[in-house]
């Protein structure tokens, strides 16, 4: 598999790793500025040319995974005999710097229910590189025309209409998936919590709405049979107390700032993207 299938794959899977990329070449080397490579911490794939500078990379690239620093570094070899080796001795002459960026798991975000503060949210959280999973049991709320404003996102963006019973969605997010429950139904919303529930993939799950309707909830959820502590593991309400108002739009500035602190907080980030 070339670099950049990896690339893709590894951002699919929710796996960490690392490219790495020769930038510069002087004199003699086994490949050219540019050659790059991609490695986790059990696979690599591709190749910047074999030898003490690959194991070297691979070796570097590895530390860097688990030490959990999320910056690129550099380093250079100089590729002599008479240059000690971490991994042997490679003679071409030349002497090469190569560039080790750690790819990040990007976040997931899931928004059932895709009404104003829904579509208000998912337009603020699509300037950001993450998946984002929007699910609404109403096809007119995901139609084309709604949903015009995320034509140039930088998040990838995954449409689901589940006419009947959205909670089935839930089976089909990636592992630690963000799940924000505000649909126009309040029986929707009890169904996706349950389910939430009963599923040990998901990341935190929020709810939004009164104090009251999180008491009623609480107590169907605990007299269906779920464990307090994951009941109370529910975020209610969402987004950050400190920022004050009831319209859409600042509601929504309010839980993408909590999402952007928890994605911080969990060592996974989604960077806003270069305008």
């Amino acid at each position: 598999m070339r670099w950049l299938q990896a690339v893709e794959q590894l951002r699919a899977e929710r796996r960490p790793g690392v490219l790495v990329t020769l930038v510069s070449v002087r004199g003699h080397a086994p490949r050219g500025a540019g050659a790059k490579m991609v490695v986790t911490a059990d696979a690599t794939w591709d190749s910047i040319g074999g030898g003490n500078v690959e194991a070297t990379a691979v070796a570097r690239a590895r530390a860097l995974l688990s030490g959990g620093d999320g910056a690129p570094t550099t380093f250079t070899l100089d590729l002599s005999d008479k240059a000690p080796g971490e991994h042997g001795v490679q003679c071409c002459g030349g002497e090469v710097t190569v560039l080790l960026e750690p790819l990040a798991v990007r976040p997931a975000v899931a928004v059932f229910g895709i009404g104003h503060v829904g579509l208000e949210l998912a337009r603020i959280l699509a300037r950001h590189d993450l998946d984002l999973h929007l699910v609404d049991s109403r096809p007119d709320q995901l139609g084309p025309s709604v949903l015009a404003p995320l034509a140039d996102a930088d998040a990838r963006v995954h449409v689901h209409h589940e006419a009947v019973l959205p909670e089935l969605v839930l089976a089909e997010l990636p592992a630690g998936t963000h799940v924000l429950v505000m649909t126009h139904d309040h029986a929707e919303d009890l169904a996706l919590l349950d389910a939430a529930l009963r599923s040990r993939h998901l990341g935190p799950v929020g709810l939004i709405g009164s104090s009251a309707k999180w008491t009623r909830f609480r107590s169907t959820l605990l007299a269906d049979g779920h464990d307090p502590e994951a009941v109370d593991r529910i975020v209610t309400p969402i987004g950050l107390p400190s920022l004050a108002g009831k319209d859409p739009a600042t509601i929504a500035v309010s839980v993408a700032a909590a999402l952007l602190r928890s994605f911080a907080e969990e060592g996974t980030h989604a960077p806003r993207a270069a305008t």
